[in-house]
């Protein structure tokens, strides 16, 4: 399927991947680019909707870790993909984009509540759509996340951006002999535990057949070379 084809599309950008090099906190450099690439594929007509993650700021499994209640650092997690969501929205907007964000977290003084009716409304009005909160839910990673938003708001393809351009058998970061898998299956990726994404985002995507691709945020060409094939990127599914 060519760009041309995916008329909505749910992108998944990992909070760690907008910390750049630096471990916390969001690289502003990084912010424009991807705020870049979106707008650059708004252009072509196709409605993005975004789920960002919490981790360059916060991650509430970290609080369970260390002893704490889960529930209350995955509420904390939460909150994070908020900021992200902000940021980035507000970056589309400086740079001549129209974005929307809407939580899962009931603080309208902040954001829109999440409808799947108000976020599709928005999307087919032209609008970049940012889905913050999570599922709204303790236990559930924005990867599940960004899966069920796919879904919900019917969108044909769920992109994954990492800081690394696909599906490796192990960490190419670490290991420059990493097997780099063009296409995968859901179940391959789960029975390898590859932990690109957690196994309820892909037993959802699995379950409603909804293909995922996995590319690296820095890629040459941006989100339409992806799209269209020009771009290394891995399909599961």
């Amino acid at each position: 399927m060519q760009s041309s084809n995916y008329k909505r599309i749910l992108l998944k950008v990992s909070g760690e991947a907008l910390a750049g090099d630096k471990s916390l906190g969001i690289d502003k450099d990084i912010l424009q680019g991807v705020a870049e690439q979106i707008i650059s594929l708004a252009k072509t007509g196709i409605q993005i909707g975004i789920v960002i993650g919490g981790g360059n700021i916060f991650r509430g499994m970290s609080v369970a870790a260390k002893g704490g209640d889960r529930v209350t650092g995955d509420h904390m997690g939460m909150l994070s993909t908020v900021i992200n969501a902000l940021a980035l929205g507000d970056a589309i907007r400086q740079n001549g984009g129209k974005s929307k964000v809407f939580s899962s977290l009931n603080m309208p003084a902040v954001a829109n509540i999440f409808t799947q009716r108000d976020a599709i409304h928005a999307l087919e009005s032209g609008y970049i759509v940012l889905c913050a909160g999570g599922t709204g839910n303790p236990f559930f990673t924005t990867d599940t996340a960004a899966a069920l938003k796919a879904v919900e708001l019917k969108c044909d393809v769920l992109l994954k951006g990492t800081k690394v351009s696909g599906v490796y058998s192990d960490d190419p970061m670490k290991n420059p002999k990493a097997e780099f898998f063009k296409t995968i299956s859901y179940d391959e990726v789960i029975k390898r535990d590859l932990r690109v994404m957690d196994t309820a985002a892909f037993a959802l995507a699995r379950d409603n057949n909804l293909p995922i691709l996995v590319y690296a945020l820095d890629v040459r060409g941006g989100l339409e070379a992806v799209l269209n094939g020009s771009a290394k990127n891995t399909r599961i599914g």
